[in-house]
């Protein structure tokens, strides 16, 4: 017998709890290759990474990014009818659509002015370093579709997220890391979590997969060898795999071999290069204290850090998603609560971009799926205070590179219903991600079921003025 078969066959772990460790690894990660190739850019970037915040259950622009007097001043009186008349929104069909004016101050922050609520006085810190787009659409109001739609360009299942997409045009700067990470924060005990969609690989190969990432003890799910274990058992065990997948990719003709088995490769430098780039403990206390997080303790802030960690380890695309977001009662207290979770460790994330050097070749995005109305949907004070869902119109941030900062871009109406000035669509904003990252959304295309697809499907354009020139 070979000697590295003898050594994987005399390893101190059974062939069940090998295969049961193996197939959790990659049926619940679908861990990416790491090849380092990806597509030619066609253009010089001005990114190389992007952190992608996604505040899921759609945060109230009227509350954070867009203040209405005129709204505040009607509050609590009907809606204009020459405004909202004949208008579908959504739960609040058949009932009278009363004016709900911001419980909270707003006030100009940098040298630009820019109005930001009073609940981001850490990300306001960086008006001027920030786009602030109030002029966003999304044709979609439920929030399954409308998340897909945010991330993948499609309101249905089984499209590539954008972090994927962004694997496949530009490969990996980190053979030992994945290339589209992404990490969750925020679910309540008992709420179903975000749906895999939001970093999954649709049609495009596993290798593009965003492998979820957690703080404490295992960083990544399955990836901890069995107990009893050695590293070079385990190398033995993976090289004896290897050459049974390859003779059975032999004699069938399995072309998934391939992803299989550098899957269980990168896997495998993983477990050396994960635990490392995401230990906080290495961070000085005046860090941690300037993001809120604590070392072990998982949290949006603890989040914050890893993206920068992880962005200095080369990972392309770091996903951050926040849930929790979705007031349509208890506004008040619940976006009180949210917002103080979050603008903080954000402030601090681009602070810290900032001082390492990575804030000019990094772009950042704050974005929900869609806004919430200007209209009450629950009453006028207490824990019925809400906002229905909202599609014509919420906002978005961008900051880092290639970004116009101290820009606030398009505008709503006096009371914040629809868009009236420079309207932009959710393709628009991931062709403008492409287009900072070197590619003309147009063309960066894969072919799937006799067709090519895009990111952006036949849509987008780029937000030019919210960007330098």
């Amino acid at each position: 017998m070979n000697s590295w078969l003898d050594h994987a066959v005399s390893a101190p772990l059974s062939r069940r709890g090998f295969l049961r460790g193996s197939a959790g690894l990659l049926g619940s990660l679908s861990l990416p290759r790491i090849g380092g190739h990806g597509q030619q850019p066609h253009f010089a970037p001005r990114a190389k990474n992007v952190v992608f915040v996604m505040l899921l259950g759609a945060p109230s622009q009227v509350d954070l990014f867009d203040p209405k007097p005129e709204l505040q001043r009607i509050d609590g009186q009907p809606m204009p009818e020459s405004l909202v008349k004949g208008q579908a929104v959504d739960q609040l069909k058949g009932r009278n659509l009363v004016a709900a004016g911001s419980r909270f101050q707003f006030h100009r922050r940098g040298q630009c002015g820019m109005e930001l609520s009073e609940l981001l006085p850490h990300l306001g810190q960086h008006a001027d370093r920030m786009a602030l787009v109030r002029s966003m659409t999304s044709t979609l109001i439920n929030h399954p579709p409308a998340q897909s739609l945010l991330t993948t360009g499609a309101g249905e299942v089984g499209r590539p997220s954008c972090g994927s997409w962004v694997s496949y045009g530009l490969g990996s700067q980190n053979r030992d890391l994945p290339t589209f990470a992404t990490m969750v924060s925020g679910n309540e005990p008992g709420v179903p979590p975000p749906p895999v969609q939001l970093w999954g690989n649709g049609f495009l190969p596993g290798e593009h997969h965003g492998v979820v990432l957690q703080g404490g003890a295992e960083a990544v799910r399955f990836l901890q060898n069995q107990p009893g274990t050695s590293r070079e058992g385990r190398r033995a065990q993976l090289d004896a795999l290897q050459a049974l997948d390859r003779l059975r990719q032999r004699t069938h003709g399995d072309a998934s071999t391939d992803d299989r088995v550098a899957a269980y490769e990168l896997a495998y430098r993983m477990q050396e290069q994960v635990p490392e780039a995401v230990r906080l403990q290495s961070e000085s206390a005046a860090t941690l204290e300037m993001y809120g997080a604590k070392a072990g303790e998982p949290s949006f802030a603890a989040n914050c850090v890893m993206a920068r960690r992880l962005v200095e380890r080369g990972v392309r695309f770091v996903q951050l998603v926040d849930d929790g977001w979705d007031h349509h009662a208890q506004l008040v207290r619940n976006l009180r609560k949210k917002a103080g979770e979050v603008d903080r460790p954000l402030g601090a994330l681009l602070t810290d971009l900032q001082r390492s050097g990575l804030f000019d070749e990094t772009l950042v995005v704050i974005a929900g799926e869609f806004g919430r109305t200007p209209m009450n949907q629950g009453g006028q004070s207490g824990d019925r205070y809400g906002r229905d869902h909202h599609g014509k119109c919420f906002s978005v941030v961008l900051a880092g590179a290639g970004v116009r900062g101290g820009t606030v871009v398009g505008a709503t109406d006096e009371l914040g219903y629809q868009v009236v000035e420079d309207p932009f669509t959710l393709h628009d904003l991931q062709a403008t991600m492409l287009h900072l990252l070197g590619f003309d959304h147009e063309r960066l295309v894969f072919r799937h079921r006799g067709r090519d697809f895009r990111l952006t499907d036949v849509h987008g354009h780029v937000m030019r003025k919210a960007l330098l020139g």
